[in-house]
């Protein structure tokens, strides 16, 4: 049995055994994923349906292709930029060709059929921190209000009343050398 797959914006023709390199796709080695985007599936010469046909894969590594030298070059113009690239692949083996969209939406179904686990307390208070190992610490209020009024912060009455600014204190001048422009020489006496 063979199927034709599209990922990466390529299209595979696969069979069960098989090993491509595809585009890179999340997952570690040894994860199974599985292809939905079938457009061709068959046996021999027979054609079958691709309705909710599904390829599954197991992820064999994760590697980087041979790199791409990008020369660009102006000539009599001084230009020349080189650039580097390593595309990043996944190389899949595919273990299974066949329906398995059903058999993963029956076993949801039977998970939400589960009684959930409330925090809740004999009396009926939900206790919102017993029961749940998730929680690393308490979340801290934020320390700065939203508005002025909160803040308690006084708003000035007008421009006018606005204070005054300091003026910025001049630094030391013991060390450096009088201003040519702005020294006043002494009349000299005959």
């Amino acid at each position: 049995m063979f199927a034709v797959v599209r990922t990466g914006g390529k299209q595979y023709r696969v069979a069960p055994g098989d090993k491509i390199v595809v585009e890179k796709l999340d997952g570690n080695a040894g994860d199974r994923i599985t292809l939905g985007d079938v457009l061709l599936a068959g046996d021999g010469s027979d054609l079958k349906s691709t309705d909710g046909l599904t390829v599954a894969a197991e992820i064999v590594a994760q590697a980087k292709a041979d790199k791409v030298t990008v020369f660009k070059k102006r000539r009599r113009h001084n230009y020349r930029r080189k650039k580097g690239h390593r595309q990043q692949h996944t190389i899949l083996k595919i273990v299974a060709i066949g329906d398995h969209k059903e058999q993963k939406k029956a076993a949801p179904k039977a998970a939400a059929e589960a009684p959930k686990k409330t925090n809740t307390k004999p009396d009926g208070d939900i206790s919102p921190t017993e029961g749940v190992s998730e929680v690393a610490g308490t979340p801290t209020p934020n320390p700065a209000p939203k508005n002025d009024e909160a803040a308690g912060a006084e708003k000035p009455a007008s421009k006018k009343a606005a204070p005054a600014k300091a003026k910025a204190e001049t630094p030391s001048t013991e060390n450096a050398a009088p201003a040519k422009a702005g020294a006043k020489k002494a009349p000299k006496a005959k």
